[in-house]
């Protein structure tokens, strides 16, 4: 179609230009030969540059000359159709020397075009066009931001602002943690002023994104400040749980055996508010149900409220030890990737609030893993992987027997090592059997008819078996096949399978631990917003959006607490989409860039090295 006999027209410009277009547009036989798809494409493509870019064009013609220097500067990207508007909105960036020639434009010869010859290819190109601009645009406003951000002075307003937010967020939302009132009712005021605290704090978090180094008295500031203003936070409801735990096994009973409400424990019931300074039995959640932590934990919990009875302030106390984990992991981020890159743990709001404010343990159980994954430090572990096999076993043994949750990180140890594997699983379960030891109890009076006890398994729990909160595979499946409510089990085969598939797709504990814990937040029946803490440690690396964006998104999940009056935990449609739908778009632009990023690196490793002159 194009007529080549314009091209001495086109090379006599080549010397007062770097980028010369055939303009198909500015002949009567060119306009002729258009298809109305492509003077639509056409006028709707140029202007969109115009307005990007400052830069006049009458067409996307296919016949051009372009300095070789010129293209090298342009780093093109786009091998399908959107090369054209991304050569023209580039050479308009960097000022390159731009002319369009009225060219000549043939009707086609033979063959269907793929793109004006069926109504499928107009609608692919003309999607691809529009998506490549919009990538354009993009990075041109990420550009123009970064450019304002990178100045001295930017960079300090942006730091005190964020800090500010930061602190001043956590003060808000500090005194809104109890979501009930003494009669356990649902104070529907509260909910909206804890999104609101939380909601300056996310936008402190938000401007951190753009800091481009950040000294370490700020780092720390920013990371100990609203932890340390969150302590006085009203905790939630499973850190009652810890401590009536703790105190009947200082008064000689196993937590794995005896309810809250059995009987036998009537007295310390009684007993259990004036020992708290609070009314005590009212707060302990699922009465009705035995201990579910591992072993290590129960003990953990035996120690702190061993202490409580010397300095009282057993709620403190509790909270005090779990961010003491929490700062730990901090400091071996930071001194793995930089402070910059740590603040998306440091200073994220779901995780100040899940340790500090809400006084769950989970830091106990991720400090292991990061450990088994960082080291705890430069110069202490040897291998690539940071680590001995055996410290790593042992490290992730230990966060075992403080959640169950990273059982499968051990078997990725053991299949990345095998077959000397077998032996670092054993070495991984053996603090789970040891810290087992003390729970478990033998029955029988002889030798042949006696029998050993161990019941730290929560197998027989209800609410393992059949609970449900704010989950995303399952609330769905449930809504085809409702019988799976009452066999949350069938979950295990799905997340065993992504278990395996991820064996051997990933090469280091961090990045298997990520895929694991998504696959695991994805399936699990039982969500609360502090379980999507349990990526943040590993988006450090990976700076996976959908573990950035649900960082915001997950107070979502409070508004469980909004609503219900009675036992059914159900987030309306609006909350339910706010809390997954950042989380799962966040992953799936991740899984988008990745790929795109490894295409790229396959194409260039596949092109030959030479230039040409």
């Amino acid at each position: 179609s194009d007529d080549l006999a314009e091209l001495p027209k086109l090379l006599a410009e080549k010397e007062r230009y770097d980028l010369v277009l055939g303009n198909r547009r500015g002949t009567p036989e060119g306009r002729s030969q258009l298809t109305a798809v492509q003077r639509f494409g056409n006028w709707l493509a140029t202007r969109l540059i115009r307005l990007g870019w400052g830069q006049r064009y009458e067409d996307l013609g296919p016949l051009r000359l372009i300095r070789r220097r010129s293209l090298d500067a342009l780093n093109m990207r786009d091998r399908g159709f959107g090369w054209t508007v991304e050569m023209q909105a580039k050479a308009a960036e960097h000022h390159l020397r731009i002319l369009e020639k009225p060219v000549k434009y043939h009707p086609r010869q033979g063959g269907k075009s793929k793109i004006s010859g069926t109504l499928k290819g107009s609608f692919q190109a003309g999607t691809i066009i529009l998506t490549t601009l919009g990538q354009l645009y993009g990075q041109k406003i990420k550009r123009t931001v970064n450019s304002i951000l990178s100045s001295a002075a930017a960079q300090q307003i942006l730091r005190s602002l964020s800090l500010l937010l930061l602190i001043l967020g956590s003060i808000l939302a500090m005194p809104h943690g109890d979501f009930t009132n003494q009669l356990g009712r649902v104070q529907a005021d509260t909910v909206p002023l804890f999104w609101r605290g939380a909601g300056l704090m996310g936008l402190g978090f938000i401007g951190s994104w753009g800091l481009k180094r950040i000294p370490s008295l700020w780092f720390w500031l920013g990371a100990i400040a609203p932890r340390l203003i969150l302590l006085a936070m009203h905790p939630g409801d499973d850190i009652w749980r810890y401590l009536w735990e703790g105190h009947i096994q200082l008064s000689g009973f196993n937590p794995y055996l005896l309810t809250p409400n059995a009987e036998i424990l009537t007295p310390l019931r009684e007993t259990l508010g004036a020992t708290l300074g609070t009314g005590g039995w009212e707060f302990i959640n699922h009465p009705d149900h035995a201990a579910i932590y591992p072993p290590i934990t129960q003990l953990g919990f035996r120690g702190l409220a061993a202490i409580t009875t010397f300095i009282g302030s057993p709620i403190l106390l509790f909270k005090l030890s779990f961010v003491a984990a929490d700062l730990a992991i901090c400091w071996l981020l930071s001194r793995r990737f930089g402070h910059q890159a740590a603040l998306l743990y440091a200073w994220n709001p779901l995780i100040i609030y899940s340790f500090a404010g809400g006084g769950h343990y989970d830091s106990w159980f991720l400090l292991p893993v990061v450990v088994a994954w960082l080291g705890w430090g430069e110069g202490t572990f040897s291998n690539r992987t940071n680590g001995s096999a055996w410290e790593q076993a042992i490290a992730i043994g230990i966060s075992i027997a403080i959640k169950w949750m990273s059982l499968p990180v051990l078997a990725f140890l053991a299949w990345r090592r095998w077959p000397r594997g077998i032996f670092l699983l054993a070495l991984g379960l053996l603090p789970l059997l040891l810290s087992a030891v003390p729970f478990c109890s033998g029955t029988g009076s002889t030798l042949t008819n006696s029998t050993l006890s161990c019941p730290v398994l929560p197998l027989e729990s209800s609410f393992v078996n059949y609970g449900r909160s704010a989950a995303f595979i399952p609330h769905f499946i449930a809504m085809l096949w409702p019988s799976t409510l009452r066999a949350n089990w069938i979950y295990a085969i799905p997340l065993g399978l992504s278990v395996l598939w991820n064996m051997t797709r990933t090469g280091s504990i961090g990045a298997f631990t990520e895929r694991y814990f998504i696959s695991l937040l994805l399936l699990s029946p039982i969500i609360h917003a502090w379980y999507f803490a349990w990526l943040v440690p590993f988006a450090t690396q990976s700076r996976n959006w959908g573990t950035q964006w649900v960082s915001l998104s997950a107070f979502a999940y409070f508004g469980l607490h909004h609503h219900i009056d009675t036992q059914q935990w159900v987030l309306t449609p609006a909350e339910y989409s706010l809390l997954w739908g950042p989380f799962v778009a966040g992953l799936m632009v991740s899984a988008l860039l990745a790929s795109r990023a490894r295409c790229q690196n396959l194409l260039e490793e596949s092109l030959p090295k030479e230039t040409l002159p």
